[in-house]
């Protein structure tokens, strides 16, 4: 039966979900219409808002660019390479394969939510090495993985409200920080992040489409993606002239490019020295860079490595501005607002946090960002726990607000599994040589979805404080 079901989610997304794109253009006209009728704004401050978010996520889209392809460039190394050849000699059946993704990319998203690309790499190389294993629900499965990341260590909302100085300060609405101790050390956080690292990878395994007629990578690949390409090494020596020089001395100049590397090292031990293990994305994508270095080993190796790397990233760079356009919408004229206080305006104190984890969800269609979507509507969510919990006492109106604020959280990351924009972190590493689309993986999210929401909002709301 629920086999039965999942093949049906999946042939309805199939038939009617399109490209990502159309997706991005579909929800701004639709968040557009909203706000002049919501909103009650004029069509010019509309399009106003739209122009002007389109430059929002600029660094954010760079930052995705570089995360992806420094990210892959370490993957196409020969020591990497190796290690998953022999991670794959101890993985027989691609039963396996989906439980291990799951499980270990809900653990590196723990460390940082960028790290999904290491996930999308172990599950390609993988799905080259094991026979049968079903290619669009693979991804599906490192995109689910994904999830988790809102528990662990780079989550924004709670590293935000723990920032000296943070816009919510800065604006009267909380007279000092709210530590991590008691957004991502709370009891409800744990049980959030134990359940979804305990029931995601078997839930996946238990979904897993019954069928003959499998999409194995190896028979979605195009003819020219079958050829083997040429070994990095061995293109950098095909680029070398047939007679010494200078050029090809600094290309192939291993020397040049450990000096470089250590420097890169030497800053991060101070920064990890007087930071803690403050993984933001600016340190991620610089520490990608040096490994890329040191695994690479030369110059024109590396180069070799990135372009071969890049070649899928078309996604990113033009569609981020769409999504940013949305978001500009929801800012500027106020509609993220409205939205945030029509809930707030019919919560108590025994439901705010559901209504919050409700906002988190839907807000997030609109604005894919949890420090951009918290910033359109926490501080109306903040404020309405601090009406509704007048009478608790200080410890008690903390921990209401710590999670309130979690809740949203929750709610940001659980509805990018019915919208596509993050799977444009994925798409370039596990799409290389194929042809596939969103609605090709998201059908099989869907029953996780329903599982994962009965399940958060029943501990968001019940879980003691």
């Amino acid at each position: 039966m629920i086999h039965k079901l999942g093949k049906k989610f999946t042939d309805i997304f199939q038939r009617n979900m399109p490209d990502a794109f159309v997706f991005a253009l579909t929800l701004t006209l639709i968040t557009g219409v909203l706000a002049l009728i919501w909103v009650d704004v004029t069509p010019f401050k509309v399009l106003e808002s739209w122009y002007e978010g389109f430059w929002l996520l600029l660094e954010f889209g760079m930052q995705m660019v570089l995360l992806v392809i420094t990210g892959y460039s370490i993957a196409l190394s020969p020591l990497v390479k190796r290690g998953i050849d022999l991670l794959a000699k101890k993985i027989k059946t691609p039963q396996q394969v989906y439980i291990l993704v799951v499980f270990v990319g809900s653990l590196l998203c723990l460390i940082s939510w960028g790290w999904v690309v290491i996930t999308a790499v172990l599950g390609r190389e993988l799905a080259l090495r094991i026979k049968g294993v079903n290619y669009p629900f693979l991804i599906a499965c490192v995109y689910f993985s994904h999830l988790g990341w809102v528990t662990g260590l780079s989550s924004s909302i709670p590293l935000l409200l723990n920032t000296e100085g943070n816009f919510i300060i800065e604006a009267g609405i909380l007279n000092d920080t709210v530590p991590t101790v008691q957004t991502l050390g709370s009891g409800l956080n744990i049980a959030v992040l134990v359940s979804f690292v305990l029931i995601a990878p078997w839930l996946m395994r238990f979904l897993l489409p019954k069928t003959d007629d499998i999409q194995t990578l190896e028979n979605m690949l195009e003819p020219e993606a079958q050829k083997k390409s040429v070994a990095i090494h061995e293109e950098a020596r095909l680029l070398t002239l047939p007679y010494k020089a200078i050029s090809d001395f600094l290309n192939n100049s291993s020397l040049l490019q450990y000096v470089i590397a250590t420097m890169g090292l030497i800053y991060l031990g101070s920064y990890f020295i007087n930071n803690g293990f403050d993984l933001n994305l600016n340190i991620m994508i610089f520490l990608f860079l040096m490994l890329g270095l040191i695994l690479h080993r030369t110059p024109m190796r590396y180069v070799i490595a990135m372009k071969r790397a890049s070649g899928n990233v078309s996604g990113i760079l033009f569609q981020f501005p769409f999504y940013a356009g949305i978001m500009g919408i929801m800012i500027y004229t106020g509609l993220g607002e409205k939205i945030a206080y029509w809930m707030a305006s019919v919560a108590t104190l025994e439901s705010i946090p559901f209504f919050s984890y409700v906002a988190g969800g839907v807000v997030n269609f609109a604005i894919p960002s949890a420090g951009g979507e918290f910033a359109v509507i926490g501080p109306t969510i903040i404020k309405a726990v601090q009406e509704v919990g007048a009478g608790l006492s200080p410890e008690e109106l903390t921990a209401l607000i710590s999670r309130a604020a979690m809740s949203i959280a929750y709610g940001e990351s659980l509805t990018n599994l019915m919208q596509p924009f993050y799977l444009l972190l994925i798409i370039p590493i596990m799409a290389v040589g194929i042809k596939i689309q969103a609605r090709d993986i998201m059908g099989y999210l869907v029953i996780p979805f329903f599982v994962l929401f009965v399940l958060q909002a029943a501990l968001v709301t019940w879980w003691p404080l």
